[in-house]
């Protein structure tokens, strides 16, 4: 039987012309494609299928976030200093920071601009237009909750290098990383950086200039000056050490309440190295925040201006300072990263005093009209200003 039933599948194929056909598959003919040899309709060997689930990717790909902040000038004039000062002839800064202890410690991260050295009393204190300032000040920031000083300014030389020195000597006695200013160019050569949460920021900082004082022959390394071809050569050692790079630049016109060229033209071009963050400080005032476009496609955020976050300075503008936030998102897949910034956000401070005595740093949402007259309609007037640029801008509450 299975003989005949060959035999009759044989006779079959003949009669149909399949068996002697020579039709090539580049022919597309009807007739061609019906005289196609069976051998050729029988479907390819199935190979190995590589497929990545959604489920895969998910477990290769790892998402990290750090919350960044950064508050201005802490500027102490002598009036601060006597005013923090204890009957044992020691100073204690901590009760004019405790309305917004709380704030600044929410952070992952916290930078803050110390714009006068900490030298100490043992090598007598001054106030401006030569600051040196309680080495205390120093105590009272990390119980706030700074974990990095940027300290590259125009007032860094003001009182020598013996300042500097016993300045950054309790720096490092607190355990708070400095930039901008160093002990010797070993010191300087080595980058601050920080790692929260798997994501590690690089932290830089320069000048504009330090008041017509010369740095002392041979010691350039005593403050970093705004120098494009020094900052790319930083910028490009931060890079092959952290994921986000952080640079503190003190520029700008005091008291100027929006960023000039030089400003605008310099956050270009550090955007275009490659610089995550840019944080400003000198005006004393604050200057709205902006995103600038790097020449990487990436968006850097900038803030110009964080004003006075504790000074003696009276007028409104230099009473009102403030913390910038932004969210550091670092998604790491199999072979590459990516860092992305978001929600950035504001929360504006006052600096209230009693005619130069209690001093206190008040959350604006805060504020009442005996603290300041009108007190909700500047708080207002300044959400409104430091949305310029950013119509986004979180603005931040104490509660």
């Amino acid at each position: 039987m299975l003989k005949r039933a060959a035999a009759i599948v044989s006779t079959f194929l003949l009669a149909s012309g399949c068996l002697g056909s020579t039709a090539t598959p580049k022919d597309t003919s009807l007739d061609a494609k019906r005289a196609t040899p069976l051998v050729q309709m029988t479907p390819p060997p199935i190979q190995p299928f590589h497929s990545t689930s959604k489920k895969q990717v998910e477990s290769e790909t790892k998402v990290s976030q750090v919350t960044l902040a950064a508050i201005g000038d802490i500027l102490i004039h002598d009036k601060v200093y006597i005013d923090a000062k204890q009957k044992d002839g020691t100073y204690n800064f901590n009760r004019i920071f405790e309305g917004v202890t709380n704030i600044l410690q929410a952070p992952d991260i916290l930078v803050a601009n110390q714009e006068t050295m900490i030298g100490g009393k043992e090598l007598r204190l001054s106030s401006y237009p030569a600051f040196n300032s309680p080495h205390e000040i120093g105590d009272a920031l990390k119980l706030a909750g700074v974990d990095v000083v940027t300290i590259a300014n125009n007032h860094a030389l003001d009182r020598g290098e013996k300042v500097i020195q016993s300045a950054l000597t309790y720096w490092d006695t607190l355990g708070i990383p400095y930039t901008g200013a160093f002990k010797s160019q070993d010191d300087r050569n080595h980058i601050r950086t920080v790692t929260r949460n798997e994501i590690t920021f690089s932290f830089l900082s320069y000048t504009y200039g330090t008041n017509g004082i010369s740095t002392p022959k041979g010691k350039p390394f005593l403050v970093n000056r705004i120098d494009d071809s020094q900052i790319r050569t930083d910028v490009e050692h931060a890079k092959q050490m952290s994921d986000v790079i952080v640079v503190a630049v003190h520029w700008g016109n005091e008291y100027q309440r929006f960023p000039d060229v030089d400003q605008t033209s310099l956050a270009q071009k550090l955007a275009n190295m490659g610089v995550h963050i840019i944080i400003g400080n000198h005006p004393h005032v604050l200057q709205p925040p902006a995103w600038v476009e790097g020449k990487q496609g990436h968006r850097t955020f900038v803030v110009y201006s964080l004003g006075n976050f504790l000074s003696a300075q009276i007028n409104l503008y230099k009473q009102v300072g403030g913390m910038a936030t932004i969210d550091v998102l670092k998604t790491t897949m199999k072979n590459s990263q990516k860092i992305e910034l978001m929600k950035p956000s504001f929360l504006p401070t006052y600096t209230y005093s009693q005619r130069g005595r209690n001093f206190q740093i008040i959350s604006m949402d805060r504020l009442n009209n005996d603290q300041l007259i009108h007190a909700k309609t500047h708080y207002e007037m300044i959400k409104k200003h430091m949305r310029t640029n950013m119509p986004e801008l979180l603005i931040k509450s104490s509660t």
